[in-house]
């Protein structure tokens, strides 16, 4: 595919993607590289949702992309993920280079700090709701533009406290307020009110949601950028790996439903096409092309990696998506418009 600059125009033949991007704190720095390999290598997009971490990257990405198209976006989310960075105790990138439990765990005085978090809500130890990512969102992205600007389609997820529902922000809803809505982790943040209404995570109800990108997005060609893991080699057995792994569950039941539900449709619809004739809903639901890139790396990821800002981890987890996605190019870029490349039944039924 010929590298463009922000100003050329795609033409019909390019090939042009929706990207469904999860959360998962850190880990979003993987999907940072992943993005960064794609814009490099000039993919068209058209709509992306995001949850959480991977609102961020949606939201950083739009910011660039307004001002400067692909090398824009690029700048963009460089500099969020650096802010990010910069905004981590200045002793963390030497406690994580000295830590010997590896793979991004949280060093040892900060994962006791974390356990804080089992017996006092933030409204306890921090009444006065200190949030570093709100000043580097604050500074780094300017909604009004993005409201005004912005041609890329953005559904931010967070979840409605009192009623459990999932709210999607569009390009033209977008605020401060909503996109941290959308990573406000409730044993550690104040939840996040809006007009009224309490959000939490959007975790909890889409992480992220996929129906926004069938029914609102042009192209059929939809790649999910999968933090969580899909599956566990064994079943967890010590306290914090149960606890690791009931959080990962709690925040990919619904993104396992939804895709479960679409493989499932999509069965029951080529069963009777032989004697039935397609609709406008079937044959969208037909034609959808789904691909994939899982963060298999992150397996062994440390508990509280997730929390792990150390620059040094940032950049490691940026390098596997890179090369990840740079896998993904170079074997599938071909199918992206012409084939989906995940089985939906073998993997999410």
């Amino acid at each position: 595919m010929a590298r463009k600059r922000w100003w050329q125009r795609s033409t019909p033949d390019d090939p042009a993607l929706s990207l469904a991007l999860q959360g998962g704190g850190a880990h979003g720095a993987y999907t940072w590289g992943v993005l960064d390999r794609l814009l490099e290598d000039g993919w068209q997009l058209d709509g992306i949702s995001g949850t959480s971490a991977g609102a961020m990257n949606a939201v950083a990405l739009a910011q660039g992309w307004t001002t400067g198209g692909a090398d824009g976006a690029r700048e963009s989310l460089s500099g969020f993920w650096e802010a990010v960075a910069d905004s981590a105790p200045l002793e963390l990138d030497l406690l994580h280079s000295l830590n010997p439990g590896g793979k991004g765990a949280l060093p040892g005085p900060m994962s006791a700090m974390l356990g804080f978090t089992r017996y006092f809500s933030p409204y306890d130890f921090n009444p006065l709701e200190l949030n570093p990512l709100r000043d580097v969102v604050r500074a780094r992205f300017d909604f009004e533009r993005i409201r005004r600007d912005c041609r890329l389609k953005l559904f931010i997820a967070a979840t409605r406290v009192r009623s459990g529902k999932v709210r999607l922000f569009r390009t033209a809803e977008l605020t401060e307020d909503a996109l941290l809505a959308s990573a406000c982790l409730p044993t550690l943040h104040h939840a996040v009110e809006i007009d009224g209404e309490a959000y939490w995570d959007g975790g909890f109800t889409a992480n992220p949601a996929i129906y926004p990108l069938i029914y609102e997005c042009t192209t059929p060609d939809i790649l999910l950028v999968i933090l969580n893991p899909l599956e566990r080699p064994e079943p967890p057995r010590t306290v914090d790996d149960i606890s690791a792994r009931t959080m990962e569950l709690g925040f990919s039941t619904t993104f396992l439903r939804e895709m479960r539900m679409i493989a499932y449709a999509r069965g029951y619809v080529d069963e009777g096409r032989s004697w039935m004739p397609l609709g406008r809903f079937e044959r969208r639901l037909m034609n959808l092309r789904f691909h994939l890139i899982e963060a298999k790396e992150l397996l062994e990821a440390g508990r509280g990696s997730k929390l792990n800002a150390a620059r040094a981890f940032l950049h490691e987890l940026r390098d596997l998506g890179r090369a990840r996605a740079a896998e993904w190019v170079r074997t599938r870029r071909g199918d992206v418009g012409r084939r989906g490349t995940v089985d939906l039944a073998a993997v999410f039924t």
